[in-house]
């Protein structure tokens, strides 16, 4: 019998292993996976290379993890913003890698990692400095630069709701970069609002076949948020959120 749910998010992180490479889905706050984040600290797991299309905002999540100095490097396309502080003083002070890549660019390199591409060319960041030391050709007139994809030893990402097979669906934009991420990774762990039964899910609405989702942890709705939680690009003043919200 297939049964990829696993009792806690402590559970569902057993094994990561110091130096891992491991994708986070989320846009800003918008589908991270707090619950995972925040387990993954517990584990101990250090030395890490982290793949998130930002680098935290304020002083959970993503940022927890960074504050607690776990991570080598950070691969994203969005490090800085009015609440990433942590990440601002780490890397002032030399205590954290960048590397930088445009977002389209980002989503692209994870998506051919998933789709068994070897590399592509893409036209963006030709003649700036993030197309240094990479192979240039020019294609129908126009320049590119050839990019590798990005792989991953684990992908932590959040979905809505899962079966025991592990097919996700997602809400609205909380689905960002977790569908390309589960595909991208060695091993994709999952925490979702519920698991439900077989046959419940309507197979149109599933976004993520189970084949790709190796653990899955039900957490619990998330309706309510703190008082000044960063959501999006907009700050909740501690207003709840309907079920139609899309920050998980």
């Amino acid at each position: 019998m297939i049964d990829r749910t696993v009792g806690s998010a402590v559970d569902a992180v057993a094994g990561i292993e110091d130096g891992s490479t491991v994708m986070i889905g989320g846009f800003g706050r918008a589908g991270q996976p707090v619950e995972l984040i925040d387990a993954l600290i517990d584990s101990g797991a250090t030395d890490l290379t982290i793949v998130n299309n930002n680098a935290g905002n304020g002083d959970t999540g993503l940022a927890a993890l960074l504050a607690a100095r776990r991570v080598r490097k950070i691969i994203c396309s969005f490090p800085r913003q009015s609440d990433s502080w942590v990440f601002d003083g780490l890397y002032r002070a030399g205590e954290i890698e960048l590397e930088l890549v445009p977002q389209g660019n980002l989503a692209e390199r994870i998506r051919a990692a998933g789709a068994g591409i070897g590399a592509f060319f893409t036209p963006t960041g030709v003649g700036t400095q993030l197309a240094e030391g990479k192979e240039i050709r020019e294609i129908d007139g126009r320049t590119y630069a050839l990019e590798y994809p990005i792989r991953a030893d684990y992908a932590l990402i959040s979905a809505f709701r899962a079966d025991r097979w592990g097919n996700l669906v997602y809400r609205e934009t909380a689905r960002n970069f977790g569908p390309i991420m589960a595909t991208a990774a060695a091993t994709t762990i999952v925490q979702v609002d519920e698991v439900v039964p077989l046959g419940e899910l309507d197979p149109e609405t599933v976004v993520t076949p189970g084949i790709f989702v190796d653990r899955v942890v039900a957490v619990g709705e998330r309706a309510w948020l703190d008082e000044g939680t960063f959501v999006g690009g907009v700050t909740i003043e501690g207003t709840p959120l309907d079920t139609e919200g899309s920050t998980r």
